[in-house]
C-alpha cells in the first residue's frame, strides 16, 4: 500500500508563509480529512502532498522517496488527485474521461489493452456510472459529474486518492452521495483517501482520521472523538458550540451557539 508522509514541511507563496514546519503521516487504508478555517492552508497541504506545489522547506515522501525525485508519471501511477473544479471539454463522454486515467500507464503511441478496458469498466461500475458512460459531461448533474471525475481517478489504478473539497457546489443530497461513494471505496477496496472538507459535521462523520489546521500549523490530529472538541472549534474556527453525539452513528456533532470573540485562524 502507498505510503505518504511529510516532514518539517513549510510552504510559502512569494514572501507569505502559508504552512509552517509540520509533520504529517497519512494513515494507510483510512479516510483522512483536513479541516480548518478559510485560508488556513488546507488545500495548500493537499496540493503539496500531490506534488503540485514544491515546499519551501522540508520534504514529502511517497513510499519512502522524496516525491520531487519521482517523475510526474511515476507519481500518477501511485496517487490520484481530484482538484476543486476539474475541467475537461464539455463534449467529452464519461467513458472518454475515464480513459484519461490510464494515460500514466501508457507509452506515447500505445493502444489500450484488455487490462485497460477492464480497469475502466470497474471504475465505472464502482461509481455507478456504467449507464451514463456514453453521456457527455455537459449533460450530467453536479453529482453525476463528480462521480465521473472520481471514476477517472479510480481508473489511474492507484490505492491513494486525494480530493480537494469534492462536495463543493453540490446540494446536500449529492454531497452525501459523493461521501458515501468515497466511504464505500475505502471500505470495500481498501483505498487510502485524503480530502479537504468545509462541512465540519460531515468531516466528523466520514473521517477515520481528522486533521485540524490553524495558522499554518496542525492544531490537533487523531480520531474524530479526539479532535472534534468545543475548544478546537472555538480556537480554529472562532465559533462557540456544543458537541453532542450524532443520534444516527454516534459521531460527534457540532451545534453552533454563537461567534467566539477570540482571534482565530485567518
Amino acid at each position: 500500500m502507498t505510503k505518504l508522509t511529510a516532514e518539517k514541511l513549510s510552504i510559502s507563496y512569494d514572501s507569505t508563509s502559508i504552512i509552517n514546519n509540520i509533520d504529517l503521516h497519512i494513515p494507510e487504508g483510512k479516510i483522512s480529512i483536513i479541516i480548518g478555517s478559510n485560508g488556513c492552508g488546507k488545500s495548500t497541504i493537499l496540493r503539496s502532498l500531490a506534488r503540485l506545489l514544491k515546499p519551501t522547506q522540508g520534504c514529502i515522501y511517497l513510499n519512502g522517496k522524496d516525491i520531487h525525485q519521482h517523475s510526474s508519471k511515476e507519481v500518477a501511477k501511485q496517487l490520484a488527485i481530484l482538484p476543486q473544479s476539474p475541467e475537461a471539454p464539455e463534449d467529452l463522454t464519461v467513458k472518454e474521461l475515464c480513459y484519461y486515467g490510464r494515460h500514466p500507464h501508457k507509452g506515447l503511441f500505445a493502444r489500450y489493452s484488455t487490462e485497460d478496458h477492464k480497469i475502466v469498466s470497474n471504475a465505472l461500475q464502482s461509481t455507478k456510472m456504467e449507464h451514463l458512460s456514453d453521456r457527455t459531461l455537459d449533460a450530467l448533474s453536479g453529482g453525476q459529474r463528480q462521480r465521473a471525475w472520481i471514476a477517472m481517478a479510480l481508473a489511474q489504478g492507484t490505492d491513494l486518492l486525494l480530493l480537494d473539497e469534492p462536495t463543493t457546489y453540490l446540494d446536500l443530497a449529492h454531497q452525501i452521495e459523493v461521501l458515501e461513494l468515497l466511504r464505500n471505496l475505502n471500505k470495500q477496496q481498501n483505498r487510502t483517501i485524503v480530502m479537504v472538507l468545509h462541512d465540519l459535521n460531515q468531516a466528523a462523520r466520514y473521517a477515520d482520521y481528522l486533521i485540524s489546521i490553524s495558522n499554518g500549523k496542525i492544531y490537533t490530529e487523531g480520531s474524530p472523538k479526539q479532535v472534534f472538541t468545543e475548544k478546537m472549534i472555538e480556537e480554529v474556527f472562532g465559533l462557540s458550540c456544543k458537541i453532542i453525539d450524532n443520534p444516527v452513528d454516534r459521531s460527534p456533532l457540532c451545534i453552533p451557539t454563537g461567534i467566539y470573540k477570540k482571534n482565530f485562524s485567518k
